[in-house]
């Protein structure tokens, strides 16, 4: 079967190509890339005016399966990654249970293997249940194809346990991904502490419940000397924080949310519950500050956090 994608905008990184272009596949496999393609026979479809481009991945997601399909499953998930262009995405552990040991991440391999209908990367918890109070057997999840371990949804509070599993992480070359957030600091706020906190007379959280921990793992992982990822930036103080970090030379990486530089707080002036997300929604200023870190290349990725 033969298929030619015409006068589409190719946008091709990996092979610096960025133009209008015709794709034909044969069989399901792209066989030339070029201009004015004539093919007989080849179903055809118009692309002017479109963007295409290979499948898109989304680093942070949360597909809540095992335990809380109420919510999402593996294979509702993906089905909605792949109308968004995306292909492959790398999922959280705090599933219920979480993907703390070996026997849990071989049941989400066969849940992926069942049902998902793209590609699905995972990854292991940190602690034993996310609880930040022991470490799992990073090496054996890695063995049960973990390519990276985070707590996510909760940071590490000990400075000792999280230096130790930066340590453990690097032997075994995965990549930590922090959730910086120091919950005495957050204090169970919902919104942005500041004027829309006040406003609406619901639970504020600073901005520094987010760039101190931010900091911390960045500390941390120089001792360790390995690098470390820090999930949904929110705040302008974090971007300024990973730049000069990685001015240092510190093998630091970030990324950002769509919400983050697309909605400001003002958007809780309405009490809508899906505007309440944690990080929260900022600042204008701090809006700002994310669109220039993504501008610069101090945050980056964008990935969906997707739960």
């Amino acid at each position: 079967m033969r298929l030619l994608i015409k006068s589409g905008r190719v946008v091709d990184p990996a092979n610096r190509r960025d133009g209008i272009y015709d794709i034909l596949l044969e069989n399901a496999k792209i066989r030339k890339i070029a201009k004015n393609i004539r093919c007989v026979g080849a179903e055809t479809i118009d692309a002017k005016g479109k963007l295409v481009m290979p499948g898109l991945v989304d680093m942070h997601v949360h597909l809540r399966e095992p335990g809380r399909e109420d919510k999402e499953t593996i294979a509702t998930g993906t089905l909605a990654a792949l109308k968004g262009g995306i292909t492959s995405v790398l999922a959280m552990p705090n599933t219920t249970p979480a993907i703390d040991c070996a026997e849990n991440a071989q049941l989400l391999r066969r849940l992926i293997q069942k049902s998902a209908k793209a590609n699905v990367f995972i990854t292991g918890a940190v602690t034993k249940e996310r609880r930040g109070q022991e470490l799992t057997d990073i090496a054996k999840l890695k063995e049960e194809g973990a390519v990276a371990i985070t707590d996510d949804g909760a940071s590490v509070d000990s400075d000792g346990l999280f230096l130790e599993a930066l340590k453990k992480a690097k032997e075994n070359k995965l990549l930590v991904i922090c959730h910086s957030e120091d919950k005495s600091l957050s204090n169970r706020g919902v919104v942005n502490l500041g004027i829309i906190s006040t406003r609406t007379g619901l639970r504020g959280i600073s901005s520094e419940s987010e760039y101190k921990r931010v900091q911390r793992d960045i500390a941390l992982a120089q001792e360790a000397k390995t690098a470390v990822h820090i999930a949904h930036v929110s705040c302008k103080e974090s971007v300024e924080a990973i730049g000069a970090a990685k001015k240092r030379g510190l093998k630091v990486t970030a990324e950002t949310a769509p919400h983050y530089f697309a909605l400001t707080e003002d958007a809780l002036l309405g009490f809508d519950t899906n505007m309440k997300v944690n990080p929260p929604l900022r600042s204008q200023e701090d809006v700002r500050a994310i669109k220039q870190g993504l501008k610069s290349g101090i945050i980056d990725a964008i990935a969906s956090d997707h739960a």
